[in-house]
């Protein structure tokens, strides 16, 4: 069909000798009336063609779109398909000839004209706007293929042309896509494809899938969407694995958009979690996890637990992390938040995060009213297993804080436990010499140790000489906190008891987002309070100034200002009521590839300094569209992130309507804000993931 152009100049539009030109034998081919070489010529073009050569032979095939024969117009619409992803600005040449070929009864050649229709709208931002005018038609085709049928001999199980449907279905979810009038168009046919269809073989499932991501995708009514979350809480009941891992999947991107619909099903979900398949179990899991909320925390970590003791090793350390991010968010009590942690560390202690210990322990520090609760727990559990040795370093840190608590054996909220000093100091020292003990716990334990010896009432012989025996030990940070305890016992005896005192009461981070809120509202109150400026009146502002700061009745007031016009006492008094807007904070770009961008724009609330708001806006300037685009974010364990819902999932070609998605962070302490993202979507045909960390923000978003 071709010879290979030697760089003589001979064929049209050769500029170099390794291209491939436009053969005469090709072109000849595709203008001569015989119908199997035509096909023939088509078939070479859309297999072997060149971007030079389609760019040739575009007016060929656009004229055989016309041709009288269906045989030849199906073989130059596949041709065009092939042609459009080759060379995408050929789009204008093939947007006449389609909605012609709409009108097409043969089923090649609708199927076919469905597929090229498609392509262009992909790639072509014009042609998705030129072939919004057809939906009506395309809704039309829909209807008689559901009700009526197309053609007897394409059916398959009862089903009417699936595979037209289905083509037909995913054109329409390209064309209702942010676009409120074509979404109207079709809502109440896809309302009657979702109830028609049989969905007892394959055929009206794959059709009722496409029907379910076409609602979710376009501007559909409430009522649809809760249909189609009601036709995947069917699908989990189907027989077929790869129904259900479908189902599983697609139920996960929309829980975030359609939370109550999906929670409907979570009896369903939470019996997947028994799947023998791990695909199977790992997305009922993922799925089990963002269905916790407030109302049903108690009843899902009771089903996650159960899941937690049976569930594979490769998914232990996912569903122990889920657990304790999900109690940590919504633990009605700080007790039940303390009992699911301890759960947790004594089923799969070795497979939790690295945090757990340090949140376990400040969720301790802070509950005054829990800690011969949670001394007595500890003990017992570690005295039943020292394997799990997140757990052993929790319960090393408890018993050395609390281990007064633990002899008065006075909590009445579990069983009366009789212990001894001899038998607290013996399970410490089985934690120190055991062989499945790391140096970290090690370490926990001789503080413990060290602890006990001014909690005690007996002799100190015995822990003197366990502090003695590691002054050697061959670990260099055990070796050196020996020594130093050792010489806390020799030289600095009589300091002991207040070095060795209780760690002071943890300030959780909400009570201080609130009381910094009430500081800032009484602030603002006084501001507006104050009146001219006289002697008396400043010392009286003053006053309430030490209020403010707590400073005690006996507390020395500061130095009095200089009354003068450039003091500091006429320059705060002459501040207008309300206080000045802060200055704006600069936006940040975070992420630029292939004309996608993801930028930051900050704001912190006056009345709230401690919170930041960022507002996470994608945008598209390529000539394809970005679809399922997800934001993931994390923070340090310093800081607190809520993340809400984004405003879509899809992201125009050309500069479409944005997707924006708000963080709300918690930084009570005024640490450098870091954020870690995670940008999943699919552009051009191709899957993109990049993860990324940005440690480059404004200075003014967290000072």
């Amino acid at each position: 069909m071709g010879t290979q152009c030697t760089g003589t100049g001979s064929w049209p539009n050769c500029s170099t000798s390794t291209c491939w030109a436009t053969p005469p034998t090709l072109d000849s081919d595709l203008s001569q009336g015989i119908q199997p070489v035509q096909g023939l010529a088509l078939c070479t073009l859309s297999t072997m063609g060149s971007a030079e050569m389609c760019r040739d032979l575009a007016p060929e095939v656009e004229k055989l779109l016309l041709q009288p024969s269906p045989y030849v117009r199906k073989k130059a619409i596949l041709t065009a398909v092939h042609m459009i992803r080759k060379v995408p600005e050929l789009s204008s040449v093939f947007l006449p000839p389609c909605v012609h070929l709409l009108h097409e009864r043969h089923h090649g050649i609708l199927l076919g004209t469905i597929t090229l229709i498609t392509e262009l709208c992909e790639r072509s931002p014009a042609a998705l706007r030129h072939f919004r005018k057809v939906v009506p038609q395309l809704v039309q085709i829909l209807r008689t293929l559901v009700t009526t049928g197309y053609s007897t001999e394409h059916s398959i199980s009862g089903v009417s042309d699936p595979f037209l449907q289905v083509q037909i279905l995913r054109l329409l979810r390209i064309l209702g896509r942010n676009h409120e009038e074509s979404s109207e168009t079709m809502n109440d046919l896809l309302a009657q494809v979702a109830t028609n269809t049989d969905t007892s073989r394959n055929a009206g499932n794959a059709v009722l899938f496409e029907t379910v991501l076409t609602i979710m995708d376009i501007r559909s009514a409430a009522g649809l969407r809760v249909l189609a979350v009601n036709i995947l809480g069917r699908f989990l009941l189907n027989s077929d694995r790869n129904i259900r891992y479908v189902a599983l999947t697609s139920l996960l991107r929309l829980v975030q958009s359609d939370h109550s619909a999906v929670q409907r099903h979570r009896p369903t979900v939470v019996d997947c979690l028994q799947e023998t398949d791990a695909s199977l179990s790992r997305r009922a899991l993922e799925l089990s996890l963002a269905l916790v909320n407030s109302s049903n925390v108690r009843a899902m970590m009771q089903e996650l637990q159960a899941f937690l003791e049976s569930c594979p090793p490769d998914l232990r350390a996912d569903c122990a992390s889920g657990i304790l991010l999900a109690a940590e968010r919504f633990a009605p009590t700080k007790r039940w938040h303390i009992d699911t942690i301890l759960h947790v560390l004594t089923t799969a202690g070795t497979h939790v995060r690295d945090d757990a210990v340090a949140n376990l322990t400040q969720l301790i520090g802070g509950a005054q009213e829990l800690h011969a609760y949670s001394v007595r727990r500890l003990y017992n559990a570690l005295a039943e297993d020292i394997s799990q040795q997140p757990l052993v370093q929790v319960a090393a840190w408890c018993i050395g804080e609390y281990g007064d608590l633990l002899l008065e054996g006075n909590c009445e909220e579990i069983e009366p436990l009789q212990v001894d000093e001899e038998e607290v100091l013996a399970l410490l020292e089985k934690v120190l010499q055991s062989h499945m003990s790391l140096p970290a716990t090690r370490g926990y334990a001789l503080t413990a140790l060290m602890k006990l010896s001014t909690r005690l009432q007996g002799d100190n012989n015995r822990i003197r000489q366990v502090v003695s025996i590691y002054k050697s030990c061959l670990d260099v940070e055990l070796q050196q906190r020996a020594v130093e305890y050792d010489t806390l016992f020799r030289k600095y005896d009589h300091m002991r008891a207040a070095i060795l005192e209780k760690m002071p009461l943890v300030e959780r981070d909400g009570p201080q987002a609130d009381e910094e809120a009430k500081e800032s509202k009484a602030a603002a109150q006084l501001s507006e309070a104050v009146p001219a400026p006289t002697e008396p009146q400043a010392s009286q502002l003053l006053d309430l100034l030490d209020l403010l700061d707590g400073a005690s009745g006996d507390a020395q007031h500061p130095p009095p200002l200089d009354p003068s016009p450039g003091g500091a006492l006429v320059y705060l008094l002459d501040l207008p009521c309300a206080p000045p807007p802060p200055a704006p904070i600069p936006d940040l770009k975070v992420f630029e590839r292939e004309g996608v961008q993801l930028n930051l724009s900050f704001i912190r609330p006056p009345e709230n300094p401690a919170l930041l708001l960022i507002t996470a806006t994608a945008t598209n300037s390529s000539e394809g569209d970005v679809t399922d685009f997800i934001c993931q974010a994390a923070v340090p364990k310093s800081l607190q992130l809520q993340m809400q819902a984004p405003s879509g999932n899809t992201v125009p070609a050309r500069g479409g309507l944005p997707i924006t998605q708000l963080f709300r962070i918690l930084n009570p302490n005024k640490a450098p804000v870091r954020l870690k993202l995670r940008l999943t979507y699919n552009h051009f045909h191709q899957s993109v993931q990049e993860i990324f960390e940005v440690n480059n923000l404004p200075v003014e978003s967290w000072q």
